[in-house]
């Protein structure tokens, strides 16, 4: 009797073939790519970005992260919101390619986003308005085509290396626009 290794007719559905990433991998590199392609247009500078996973303080484990430099930006106008326009872009890019918000893969970023949100608002209702606005706005900004396409730059790149630099991100950016000039 052969094993399903053995004969790849009866290879298990579920997983991909061999060298294809899994659509969980794929989304895990679309949401890290948004968190650091917003970060650059926001003018904050990234480290690195991953899709490996790893451990995190609170005893969880994490698919990936976009880890920014400390101290080291351009002036912001509204810090906070620029923040919780970050914490947003993980999802909204990893909508691109699943078709729909995962809430519970960013649910982390979503409770950051909502503390930060929380010191502004004086209601629940009020919260409830900036969170729906801010997320409108990260959608409306990487839903332009040259963020979209460094997005896809950028994932398709942690996919092949499974770590990329900030000056890789900082290229795929700029060759988005220049292919989209």
């Amino acid at each position: 009797m052969t094993s399903d290794k053995a004969n790849p007719d009866k290879a298990n559905p579920d997983e991909p073939p061999p060298n294809k990433p899994s659509a969980k991998l794929i989304a895990t590199a679309f949401h890290e790519a948004g968190h650091a392609v917003m970060a650059m247009q926001l003018g904050r500078t990234i480290q690195k970005v991953t899709i490996a996973p790893g451990q995190i303080q609170t005893g969880g484990t994490r698919l990936g992260v976009c880890q920014m430099q400390k101290g080291r930006s351009k002036a912001s106008k509204d810090w906070m919101e620029d923040d919780v326009l970050i914490l947003y872009a993980g999802m909204v890019a990893e909508a691109q390619f699943t078709g729909e918000y995962c809430r519970q893969g960013a649910r982390q970023d979503l409770r950051m986003a909502r503390n930060h949100l929380q010191q502004r608002a004086k209601s629940e209702r009020q919260l409830e308005k900036l969170e729906r606005r801010l997320l409108d706005k990260t959608a409306h900004i990487l839903g332009d085509e040259e963020n979209a396409k460094a997005i896809e730059l950028v994932a398709d790149e942690l996919l092949k290396k499974e770590t990329v630099s900030g000056r890789a991100v900082r290229h795929f950016i700029e060759q988005a626009e220049r292919q989209s000039s």
